[in-house]
C-alpha cells in the first residue's frame, strides 16, 4: 500500500490535468509529433560495437524516414536517408549486413560507403553529373556514451521540403543544423546527475552489452513515458522492484525529487537483482555516493537511462503508430562480465519484469485514451506534477495546447 506522500497538504489544487485523449490517439497529433519531435532532436539508435568492422551496416527508422547507418573505411560512422537518388527505391532492403559499397537493386545505382555516387549504367555517357550531388543525402551523427545518435534534421545543402513535405511547385524549407548536443541531450543529464561528469563515473562507453530485449508495445509513446517518469505505480504492480529499492513503495520516483537524487537500496538487498542477491563486480569509478544507489533518467524524446553499482540498464523508443511503441532496452556491462560469460541472468530479469509490467499497464491504459470519459483528459497527483513539465514542452514543441482541445495550432 502506499503510505502517506505529503508531511502537509499541498497548497492549491492536489490534482493538475494531462492532455486530452485525443493527444494519444489521434494520427494527425501523431504524424505533428514525428516531424517536429522525432525528425528534429537527437535520437540514440545504435550501439557503437554493432558496427564493428568497416562496411557493416544497420537499418534503423526515426520518425518518419528510414536511415543506413554504417561503418566506412574513411570516415568512421556515416548515415544517410535510406533512399536511392535516381527513382527512389530503398537502398538497403534488409535489417543488417556487410558490403564494400552500398548498391540500390532496382537500376544499380552504386554508393560508396562514404556516400557519393561511384557507379551506374551508362554512368560514364552521362559526364554533367555529379557524383557529389547525386550521392545518399546524409543524417547528423553523433557518438556519445557508447551508442550512435542520430538527427534527421536536413543537412547544410540539403533542399529536403519540410515537415510533411509540401505540395509540387512549392518552395522547400530551409537546411538547418541539428539542435545542439551539449544543450539538449547533455543538459537533460545534468538535471538527474547535477553534471556530465557524474554519469561518465559509469563509463558507459566502455561497457559491453551483456542481453537486448525488443518489445512492441501497444501504447502511445507519452504514456511510455509518463510511466517511467512516476513511481505513483510501483507499490501496486512492481513487487520486485520495491523490494529492492524500498522507498519506491512510497510512489515516488527519484526524477520526482527536485534535488539530485539516488534511489537507496534496501538494507538487506546486496544487489540489483530479481531476488536482490549480489550481482557482478561493481563499476570501478563510480562515486562513493552511487554505491548502493539507483539513478534515472530520461533524455527526451526517447532514450531512458537507469544506473546502479555494476551495470547500466539503456531502453530506446521508436514510436510506429498513435497506439504503436518499439522499445529496445540494453544491460550494459563491464567487458570481462560479458568475455566471460558471467551470469547475470538476475540482473536481465529484475528490469525485464519491469519493463513488461509497465508495458502491460500501458497497454491496459491505450485503448481508454478513446473513451468519452478520458474526452478531457486525466489527472496528475502531487507525485506525478513533474509530468506536467514533459506535456508542456510536448505541446511546446507541436505547437499544441493543452487542454480538451489538444490539436496543433
Amino acid at each position: 500500500m502506499i503510505i502517506d506522500q505529503l508531511d502537509t497538504p499541498l497548497t492549491g489544487s492536489s490534482l493538475r490535468p494531462t492532455p486530452a485523449g485525443a493527444a494519444y490517439t489521434d494520427a494527425g497529433i501523431f504524424s505533428r509529433e514525428q516531424a517536429e519531435i522525432f525528425e528534429k532532436m537527437w535520437n540514440a539508435v545504435l550501439r557503437v560495437e554493432s558496427l564493428a568492422s568497416p562496411g557493416q551496416w544497420r537499418t534503423i527508422t526515426v520518425g518518419r524516414e528510414e536511415i543506413i547507418v554504417v561503418r566506412t573505411r574513411k570516415a568512421g560512422i556515416k548515415a544517410y536517408l535510406n533512399v536511392c537518388r535516381h527513382r527512389g527505391m530503398r537502398v538497403c532492403t534488409t535489417a543488417e549486413g556487410r558490403s564494400k559499397t552500398l548498391q540500390c537493386g532496382y537500376h544499380a545505382w552504386t554508393y560508396a560507403l562514404e556516400g557519393e555516387l561511384v557507379a551506374a549504367p551508362n554512368l560514364t555517357s552521362m559526364p554533367d553529373v555529379d557524383r557529389g550531388e547525386y550521392g545518399l543525402k546524409t543524417v547528423h551523427v553523433r557518438e556519445w556514451l557508447g551508442y550512435i545518435w542520430v538527427c534527421v534534421t536536413p543537412t547544410p545543402g540539403d533542399s529536403a521540403a519540410g515537415a510533411g513535405g509540401s505540395a509540387p511547385g512549392a518552395a522547400a524549407s530551409e537546411p538547418s543544423a541539428p539542435p545542439s548536443f551539449e544543450e539538449t541531450v547533455m543538459a537533460e543529464v545534468s538535471t538527474r546527475f547535477g553534471e556530465v561528469q557524474s554519469l561518465e563515473n559509469y563509463g558507459i562507453e566502455g561497457l559491453r552489452v551483456g542481453e537486448t530485449r525488443r518489445y512492441e508495445v501497444a501504447a502511445n509513446w507519452k504514456l511510455i513515458i509518463e510511466n517511467f517518469m512516476e513511481c505513483y505505480h510501483c507499490a501496486t504492480i512492481h513487487p520486485e522492484l520495491t523490494e529492492v529499492i524500498p522507498e519506491f513503495a512510497e510512489g515516488w520516483a527519484s526524477q520526482a525529487k527536485e534535488e539530485i537524487h539516488g534511489a537507496s537500496f534496501g538494507a538487506q538487498v546486496q544487489g540489483f537483482t530479481v531476488d536482490g542477491s549480489a550481482g557482478v563486480a561493481a563499476l570501478p569509478a563510480i562515486a562513493p555516493e552511487q554505491d548502493r544507489k539507483y539513478y534515472a533518467i530520461t533524455v527526451r524524446p526517447q532514450v531512458f537511462i537507469n544506473t546502479v553499482p555494476d551495470h547500466v540498464i539503456f531502453h530506446r523508443m521508436y514510436p510506429v503508430s498513435a497506439s504503436k511503441t518499439i522499445v529496445e532496452c540494453d544491460w550494459l556491462f563491464l567487458p570481462e562480465v560479458v568475455e566471460q560469460n558471467m551470469d547475470v541472468s538476475r540482473s536481465v530479469e529484475l528490469f525485464h519484469r519491469v519493463n513488461l509490467q509497465d508495458f502491460e499497464a500501458c497497454e491496459q491504459t491505450q485503448p481508454s485514451m478513446s473513451s468519452r470519459a478520458y474526452h478531457d483528459g486525466g489527472a496528475l497527483v502531487p507525485s506525478e506534477h513533474h509530468i506536467a513539465e514533459f506535456h508542456q514542452w510536448w505541446a511546446d514543441r507541436i505547437g499544441a495546447q493543452l487542454g480538451p482541445s489538444a490539436k496543433p495550432r
